[in-house]
Parts: structure tokens; C-alpha cells; sequence
């Protein structure tokens, strides 16, 4: 990969002295499409267990076809009759290869319950659009659609084919659905020179917006099943080697552990730029870990992640206990006590080094450490000049001032699948949120209204862009 920071820093030299004047909204008219699309979607229960992605894609199909696409440029299927991905394609010259938009249709189960709101109504209130995937990622699969029948109503000949694939079971089967299914089963519907996908995004401070981030990487991620078997007994009889105090034991010891703390290009870049947006005490610590190396930039580091969550999941491998389980009935002794942990892992950190720790970490025979699954291990994208240039330039001309920050995702997204296969990726969207109020996953999860249509205007121009 080109030397990520010459490469950023050149790019955003090209911004001085263009001059592109454009609304920071788009049109009325498509402001309305793109939020008839996404409340039908959000209403649309497409849960990964319990939900179909099908209806969504069908829904999305027939518009296409109102909007004048041709049975012939619009693929509906999947792995499953529940399980549909939407691929349509938007013809252009042919000059250059094909540019893919990813989107993901399935969301994360919610509960009524659970949530201020009915988590599958689409309200509008306070200045937020609320519902289950209005974050994650029925806003950015909206707007791939309107854009893409706002570009065919204005006769938009592109040099690039544009292809928008909305995707099932990012969230729970990926594995074998959605975007790998693709891959496996359609790749030559998908087949692109770049795709641009959810990860990245704008980032707020209170009402300030402070960059926009552009993924260019991802942590892998991994599941282990902590394991410990034993012949049990009856419990008026205990004995000390106890199947569940193996697994407490294991897990306690895991939770006083920390991988070691490292930086690559990417995260170097990230937090330089950083350093020139953060306010406070840790804009020194920020760019000693971008520029520095040794004890100075070990301290810094240990600093920064003393204070942020988030920022020590950037610096390390992690890996935390998310499920338990043992013993099979009130009087007796337990036969079987599991854990599962998931680790999401550094770039350049295998999984065998990870597993090698864990094992290391418990140091205990009793306590088996598996692996759940297959893992993953993607490359980062190269940090195209192209692609760079083109976010952090209308990054700036429609909000000027706002920076464009390389990062790698602490989270995983179907990009890792497109860049093993050799398509690189990059996390692009232009929504912005509040970083310190993050509700992708959790209860009353909501998008910012202007924020929504802010974006929508901005991933108009950057594929229009990207695509002559």
C-alpha cells in the first residue's frame, strides 16, 4: 500500500483552489423518494432471525421498474426464499470497470419492549428519524436507490456501470449469505474496480461536525468457545475440581488481560488527523502516537486508552466474554460449563497468535479453547488518490472545515468479504452522528433528519464522481 499519510496529505492539496459550488441538500423531489424508500424499508421486518430480507428487496425491484430499469438489470436472490439480495445495474459507457454501492438490508432483531418507539414504525420526531435500521443500514441502502433513479431520470451517462447490491444477513449468516452468496454464486453481477460501503461516516461533537470518516480497514472477527468438561457428581457431595469454577477462573483471568498495544498506517493517519480536531488533554497524546515510536508513544498510548473504549479497541486486539452457560440441573454438579469469546482482531495479528494467547491467558488443561467457525482475515484497501480526493473534496465543500479521516473499523462490515476477493472498499456515507451516542444495534435507534438528507446529496456527487 502507497504510503498512507504522503497520499492523504497530497490529496488534500488538491483541494486548494477548486471551486464547486452545491446545495448541502438535494432536491425536494428526491428528498421525497429517499424517505418514501427508507420508511418502507425500516417497516419492513427484515430481522436476521426471525425477519426476510425478501420483501425488501421486491419492494425495492418494483421501483426500479416504475423508474424505467429493465427486468434484464435487476437480479433478486439468495441462499434462501427468506434470504434475497437485490443487485440492479445502471448502465454507463463501458470506459471504465464498474463501481459497486454495498448495502446491507437486514438489522439487528429488536424488542418492542425494549424501545421508546416501535422499533418497525418509522417516526419522525425531535429532528430524528427513529426505527430498527435507521442507522444500520436502511439509510445508506435508501439512498444507493434514489440516487440511482435521481441519476436515470436526468439521463446520467456515466463512464462506469454503477451497480447497487443490498444485501441479506450482514448481520448474522454473511457467511453464507448475502455478499459472500454473491461472491460465490453471481460474482459477475458484482464484479467492480472499487465499492463503496457502510464504516465510515461523519462524527459529531455535540452539534459540531468534526470529520468524516472514510474506512479503508477492519478489524477480523472471531469467535472462541471457552470449554471445560467434567464427570460431575451430586451436589451434596462438591469436590473442588468443578467445571464451572474452571470456567470463572478462565474468564476472570481473561478479563485482567490486554493484548499489546500497536499502531499501523492506517491508525497512524487516523489519529493525526485527529490531533488536529480534538480539544482537550489528549490532542499532545494523539499526535505522539501518530508520530512518535518507543516509550514516548507507548505512553501516550496508555493514556488514550485509560480514557476511551473506543480508541483502545483501535490499538489492540481485543477479546471479551459475551455468552455463558453451564451446569444442567440445580443438584448436581456441572458435567459442561462453555463461554463464548469474541475477539476482534488487529490487521496483522493471526489467528493463531490470538488462540496461542488465549490458551496462555486461562493456562488452565482443563479449559479448552476453541475456534468457532471460519475467520476471515481481510487485507486493508489501498488508499486510492482517486477515492481520497474525491470524499475530501465534497467533504469540504459541503461542509467546510471538515476533515476526512482514514480509519480502520473497530467493528466488522461485509467489506472484508469484497477486499479478500480482491474488490477494494471503502467505508463512505457523509451521515453524521454524535460519537458519543451511538444506538447502531441497541434501543431507539435513530438517524439525524438532516444529517440523512445531507448525506443522500453527498453520495450523489462523490459516485458521480467516482464514476466519469
Amino acid at each position: 500500500m502507497a504510503r498512507l499519510a504522503v497520499v492523504f496529505l497530497a490529496a488534500m492539496g488538491l483541494l486548494s483552489g477548486i471551486g464547486i459550488s452545491a446545495a448541502v441538500m438535494p432536491p425536494d423531489a428526491d428528498r421525497q423518494l429517499a424517505r418514501e424508500i427508507y420508511k418502507e424499508m425500516v417497516e419492513i421486518r427484515s430481522g436476521y432471525t426471525t425477519g426476510s430480507t425478501t420483501p425488501v428487496a421486491e419492494a425495492v425491484a418494483a421501483r426500479l421498474r416504475v423508474a424505467g430499469f429493465p427486468d434484464a438489470d435487476i437480479f433478486v436472490s439468495g441462499a434462501s426464499p427468506k434470504k434475497a439480495n437485490l443487485v440492479v445495474r445502471y448502465h454507463g459507457s463501458g470506459a471504465r470497470r464498474p463501481i459497486l454501492l454495498l448495502a446491507h438490508t437486514d438489522v439487528v432483531e429488536a424488542n418492542r419492549e425494549d424501545w421508546t418507539t416501535d422499533p418497525f414504525q418509522f417516526i419522525e420526531k425531535d429532528g430524528y428519524f427513529y426505527g430498527r435500521g435507521t442507522a444500520d443500514d436502511k439509510a445508506q441502502a435508501a439512498v444507493w436507490i434514489a440516487n440511482l433513479i435521481r441519476y436515470k431520470r436526468e439521463g446520467y451517462k456515466p463512464a462506469r456501470d454503477i451497480i447497487v447490491a443490498l444485501t441479506a444477513d450482514e448481520e448474522g449468516g454473511g457467511a453464507y449469505n448475502g455478499i459472500t452468496w454473491l461472491l460465490k454464486n453471481k460474482r459477475e453481477l458484482i464484479e467492480a474496480d472499487l465499492a463503496l460501503n457502510e464504516g465510515g461516516g461523519g462524527m459529531m461533537v455535540g452539534d459540531k461536525k468534526i470529520a468524516n470518516n472514510i474506512q479503508v480497514s477492519e478489524k477480523s472477527y472471531a469467535d472462541f468457545k471457552f470449554e471445560v468438561r467434567n464427570k460431575g457428581g451430586h451436589s451434596s457431595v462438591p469436590v473442588p475440581d468443578n467445571a464451572i469454577y474452571h470456567l470463572a477462573t478462565a474468564l476472570e483471568r481473561l478479563s485482567r488481560y490486554n493484548f499489546p498495544l500497536k499502531t499501523d498506517e492506517v491508525t497512524r493517519a487516523y489519529f493525526r488527523e485527529m490531533a488536529k480536531v480534538e480539544e482537550g488533554t489528549f490532542r499532545e497524546d494523539l499526535a505522539k502516537i501518530a508520530d512518535g515510536s518507543g516509550d514516548v508513544a507507548r505512553e501516550a498510548m496508555q493514556r488514550v486508552v485509560s480514557a476511551s473504549p473506543r480508541w483502545n479497541s483501535m490499538l489492540r486486539t481485543t477479546c471479551v466474554a459475551t455468552e455463558l452457560a453451564g451446569g444442567h440441573a440445580l443438584n448436581a454438579l456441572p458435567q459442561l460449563a462453555t463461554a463464548n469469546v469474541n475477539c476482534r482482531i488487529f490487521p496483522g495479528d493471526s489467528i493463531e497468535s490470538v488462540q496461542k494467547a488465549l490458551r496462555q491467558v486461562v493456562a488452565d488443561d482443563q479449559v479448552a479453547v476453541r475456534v468457532q467457525g471460519d475467520v476471515d482475515v481481510g487485507p486493508a484497501s489501498p488508499m486510492r488518490p482517486d477515492v481520497l480526493k474525491t470524499v475530501a473534496r465534497w467533504s469540504d465543500t459541503l461542509w467546510p472545515g471538515v476533515l476526512t479521516i482514514p480509519v480502520m473499523s473497530t467493528g466488522a462490515t461485509d467489506g472484508r468479504y469484497l477486499r479478500i476477493a480482491g474488490i477494494p472498499t471503502y467505508g463512505v456515507s457523509g451521515f453524521f452522528g454524535d460519537r458519543d451516542d451511538v444506538r447502531a444495534h441497541g434501543r431507539d435507534e435513530r438517524m439525524n433528519v438532516n444529517s440523512f438528507y445531507e448525506g443522500q446529496n453527498f453520495l450523489y456527487e462523490v459516485v458521480k464522481e467516482l464514476s466519469n
